[in-house]
């Protein structure tokens, strides 16, 4: 038998809470619909400093519902529960909150009439069975929702604040900006922590984990993230850390994994930025410019380039020479080299680099040519050998990859190493 709780009225904390999500829906849990709301609510809620527990999806059955809420309540200082507030039958929020902590529904004036302004603002009368959304449960704080039918509510259960929001994520969003936040002030007087995050492409996770080895101190806890084609190192202080304590223990940590760190977000006096906002950055602050040619990628490289504002300071073109009498035609590659060595080759990524510099008199070309699969892989060149070459004023580079995975992940991955080989270069 699950333990059911009385509603109470608002108890204010003052320690950094923990919290819950809770999402519900048939269309959730099937597949239909995918749950960007808890995704969204989780980072929010992380970066107030407050420890997300866990997240459920349960079905539309009102017995679920109810037992998932008073499970999470149990376990957590905060309970975000989002969907089933609209007038239909399958919408069972309420109902299940009313049943779970003994907390029956009473008609709500109020919410009656903001229903029905809402609809005669659009020149429409209000259906009767959207006078259901205004039955909310007893002794429950109304959360007035200005940006649709449903309105909210929070209940103090159990010395937990559940809080129940529409689930439609544009309304929720907004919700939260402009009233969860609010509650979650007024009952925990939040204090969040600084949040640092340490960028890195080049390396995976477990050489990370080899390089950092044990991390351990009273004032931060360290976790990783995989995006790719970069791996993400947070650094999360306790409210109290001082500015020279998490500037120093961020700094220390970015020499210990060393180059593959291209930037660091968080710390004052960092930038941060994505791979490429860091490499337009160098480039025009040094009035050098990049060119690209590319056969594997597909202009991936150059699609990224110009994926920032003000890349045209820095970035003049890019080829996509994806045959080899493009490489000729364009880019002046020896077709006596293609026929000897192969068009994924050392020889030819570096001709594509140099004839691209060329071409378009940029300080940089990078080249890329390879074997993006699934077919075209040979015992000497299987599928994922990748060239990538740097051209420069001073000296040429190059690097063979051997990659893994699908053909996008393998373009993907080939476009972020050349991005990377020219971040490396410049920081020289």
């Amino acid at each position: 038998m699950v333990k059911r709780y009385n509603c109470t009225s608002v108890q204010v904390k003052s320690f950094m809470p923990s919290a819950f999500i809770l999402s519900q829906g048939d269309e959730v849990v099937t597949g239909q619909t995918v749950d960007t709301n808890a995704a969204w609510l989780g980072d929010r809620l992380t970066q107030l400093g407050i420890d997300v527990l866990g997240h459920v999806s349960v079905r539309d059955v009102e017995q679920e519902i109810s037992d998932a809420m008073v499970e999470a309540t149990q376990r957590a200082d905060f309970v975000i529960c989002t969907g089933g507030l609209g007038p239909t039958d399958d919408d069972m929020t309420a109902h299940a909150a009313a049943q779970a902590f003994e907390c029956p529904l009473a008609l709500d004036e109020v919410a009656l009439e903001h229903i029905r302004n809402l609809y005669a603002r659009h020149g429409r009368v209000m259906p009767e069975v959207n006078q259901k959304q205004a039955w909310l449960p007893m002794g429950a704080r109304r959360i007035d929702n200005d940006w649709g039918t449903a309105p909210g509510f929070a209940l103090d259960v159990n010395d937990c604040l559940l809080v129940c929001v529409a689930g439609v994520p544009r309304e929720m969003k907004v919700l939260w900006t402009e009233r969860v936040l609010a509650l979650l002030d007024e009952r925990f007087h939040l204090r969040p922590g600084r949040l640092v995050t340490l960028r890195t492409t080049g390396i995976g996770e477990s050489n990370l984990q080899e390089r950092i080895g044990r991390f351990d101190h009273p004032e931060a806890v360290i976790s990783y993230r995989t995006m790719s084609p970069e791996n993400q190192i947070k650094l999360r202080f306790v409210p109290s850390a001082s500015d020279e304590l998490v500037r120093e223990l961020s700094l220390e940590l970015a020499e210990t994994i060393g180059s593959p760190v291209f930037s660091i977000e968080g710390l004052d006096g960092e930038l941060g930025g994505s791979l490429i906002e860091v490499i337009g950055r160098t480039l025009a602050d040094k009035g050098q410019t990049l060119a690209t040619a590319e056969s594997c990628t597909g202009g991936r490289v150059a699609a990224e380039c110009t994926s920032v504002a003000g890349s045209s300071a820095w970035f003049l073109e890019g080829a996509v020479t994806y045959s080899n009498a493009a490489k000729s035609r364009q880019l002046g590659v020896d077709p006596t080299l293609i026929a000897s060595n192969g068009a994924v080759s050392t020889e030819v990524a570096y001709a594509m680099a140099r004839g691209i510099r060329e071409a378009s008199g940029a300080t940089y070309g990078i080249a890329t040519t390879g074997i993006a699969g699934p077919g075209g892989g040979s015992a000497d060149k299987p599928v994922g050998t990748v060239h990538i070459a740097l051209a420069t004023p001073s000296d040429d580079v190059h690097r063979q990859l051997r990659l893994g995975g699908d053909r996008r992940r393998i373009q993907n991955l080939a476009s972020a190493a050349a991005l990377d080989l020219l971040r490396r270069h410049l920081t020289l």
